[in-house]
């Protein structure tokens, strides 16, 4: 069966999140699904996920899984706001382990345990599961950071940040535990997929001139991609990779988005007085001026 699929735009980070199903009154998956954050208020909303939540009312849909591609650094995730509403079980690649340790040095999150255990499931490289009637294949794609998956399902697959658009390349891989080096090998893995297959993207920053989109093929790919495209080897990539990375500033949400995203979207533990807190590290991320 054909998956079904509707994209959803969070305008202020770029991101999209997709619902996947086999048939209306099916069932579904949620991919990468966004929480407000008013980072100068410190205050969550969940206006951008409403809407995905009344597609699968609307089309009686069961949910099944909340699918995370990787610990995201550009927004918070909104998967325990679906899964308390909706159901399903709350997904990632088992490569969260090594990225919640390396954050919990960074934060010096004394609490917060590193086996994953904050997330229902945690898929290997190769690890089918269904969707209903559809069935669904993980990739490890590695590289922007250590934890990214893909997830392959029938014709379609969701790269998370590991492609861009052909015009844009791929995400950056200076984050820690990011490697210029794996991420190419990870592009390569996807484009070396059948030429028909859609790769559905987790963000896109257009240029002036076009709209936002969120969906192009492996062949697109490989003809126009600006960093992983045809003719372009591995050291040219690290290279463009390397000299790109270093102009960029850090994420406007990476410090509050990554403590949230390794607990699987759940905030901090309330202290006394019934709040939760987030932490800011000194002079730890990012370079010096």
């Amino acid at each position: 069966m054909q998956a079904r699929i509707q994209h959803f735009r969070h305008a202020a980070s770029g991101t999209f999140s997709y619902v996947v199903h086999d048939k209306d009154g099916g069932t579904a998956a949620v991919i990468d699904p966004v929480l407000d954050y008013d980072g100068a208020a410190g205050r969550t909303g969940t206006a951008s996920v409403e809407p995905l939540i009344d597609y699968l009312r609307e089309h009686r849909l069961r949910l099944q899984w909340i699918l995370e591609t990787h610990a995201h650094a550009d927004h918070l995730s909104a998967a325990p706001v679906l899964k308390d509403i909706m159901g399903g079980q709350i997904a990632i690649g088992c490569g969260i382990r090594n990225v919640q340790e390396t954050f919990r040095g960074i934060f010096n999150l004394k609490d917060l345990n590193t086996n994953g255990v904050q997330f229902d499931h945690l898929f290997a490289d190769g690890e089918t599961f269904r969707i209903g009637s559809l069935h669904g294949e993980v990739l490890n794609t590695p590289g922007h950071t250590s934890d990214c998956i893909s997830y392959r399902i029938g014709d379609a697959v969701f790269v998370g940040d590991t492609l861009f658009a052909p015009d844009k390349g791929t995400a950056r891989a200076d984050f820690p535990g990011g490697s210029a080096h794996d991420l190419y090998r990870s592009a390569q893995r996807l484009l070396a997929l059948p030429d028909d297959t859609r790769i559905f993207l987790c963000h896109d920053y257009p240029p002036a001139g076009r709209g936002p989109e969120h969906v192009h093929t492996v062949k697109e790919h490989l003809e126009r991609n600006v960093h992983t495209g045809r003719g372009i080897d591995e050291e040219t990539f690290v290279d463009l990779r390397k000299a790109r990375d270093i102009t960029l500033a850090m994420p406007a949400l990476l410090i509050p988005a990554v403590q949230v995203n390794i607990r699987a979207g759940k905030l901090p533990a309330p202290e006394n007085n019934g709040v939760s807190y987030l932490k800011i590290p000194i002079d730890q991320l990012g370079r010096s001026a």
